[in-house]
């Protein structure tokens, strides 16, 4: 009986695979440089001897973006699960002991674009320790850190405002945003979408209205971020918002368009009275999260 002999499929590289992931979720090669502290040139030859070894394209790249091709949309949950198996397998040796449950709050601004990005990384690290995240206000987190129902959470606050209470690991500029081609800026009052008292955004912005005489009225009150951007896209509102949460249909409006400009606001990290070895790893995980978006941001 003949027998069919094949050369043995390639094995692939977990560093490669890493570079790999990093530009899909970046989506660039610049960026992805940066988090894995390699060179552009050299994540370019990376991806280049990747493709080769599959024999398939695995991004579309074009003046503006970088997208991944069918291909690459094959490969990315095989090179995160290949990873995440790899992270589990390194922890079993060189943190056995690593392990338990910390219980993080986060407002829900921070939950809806910052916490996946950041406990998909974490679980990469310490696969064994679980996080109970709770999504609320900052007042209603702050409340439940001091009532030890948290351990850790990170809210928002107005530069300077108990500037002894927690750790600043961003700060973030605020714009007033607007539906690309908008017209609700022109509307006498002014239609506004905010949250309510309590909320850094909103006194931000209603004090520096009131400070302008601009009229305006609160047409939507809303705690959840996809709310206030809907109302925003619908053209029926503009909103302060971080510049850095705006998406394709919205624009920034300043005192280009006879709004006040907002200033900026501070990401903190509360830690409650409880200590433990688990507890630092999450804050520790967290705050590097957030310097590197920091440190892209301003890129």
């Amino acid at each position: 009986m003949n027998a069919t002999f094949r050369q043995p499929l390639p094995l692939l590289d977990n560093d490669v695979l890493k570079t790999f992931v990093a530009i899909a979720e970046s989506g660039s090669f610049s960026m992805a440089a940066e988090q894995v502290f390699r060179t552009p040139s050299a994540v370019s030859m990376q991806i280049k001897r990747l493709e080769e070894q599959l024999g398939a394209s695995l991004f579309l790249r074009d003046a503006r973006s970088v997208r991944l091709t069918a291909g690459g949309e094959t490969l990315l949950p095989y090179a995160r699960r290949m990873l995440a198996l790899s992270n589990e397998a390194v922890s079993r040796f060189r943190m056995p002991d690593m392990e338990g449950v910390v219980r993080l709050g986060a407002t829900d601004d921070i939950g809806l674009r910052l916490m996946p990005g950041i406990l998909r990384r974490f679980a990469e690290m310490f696969p064994s320790i679980m996080v109970d995240l709770t999504v609320d206000s900052s007042s209603n987190l702050r409340r439940r850190l001091a009532e030890q129902r948290l351990d850790l959470t990170l809210a928002n606050f107005a530069p300077g405002v108990t500037a002894m209470e927690g750790e600043v690991v961003m700060t973030e500029q605020l714009v007033w945003a607007g539906a690309k081609c908008g017209t609700a800026h022109l509307r006498d009052p002014l239609p506004i979408s905010i949250w309510e008292d309590g909320c850094c955004w909103r006194e931000d912005a209603l004090t520096r209205l009131e400070k302008q005489k601009r009229r305006y009225r609160i047409a939507y009150l809303s705690a959840h971020l996809m709310a206030q951007q809907a109302a925003v896209t619908a053209d029926l509102a503009i909103a302060p918002l971080p510049r850095s949460y705006l998406n394709d249909d919205m624009v920034a409006l300043c005192s280009r368009h006879g709004l006040p400009d907002l200033g900026t606001f501070e990401v903190r990290l509360l830690r409650g009275s409880s200590k433990s070895e688990v507890i630092d790893a999450v804050a520790d995980s967290v705050r590097f999260a957030l310097s590197e978006l920091t440190a892209l941001a301003a890129a």
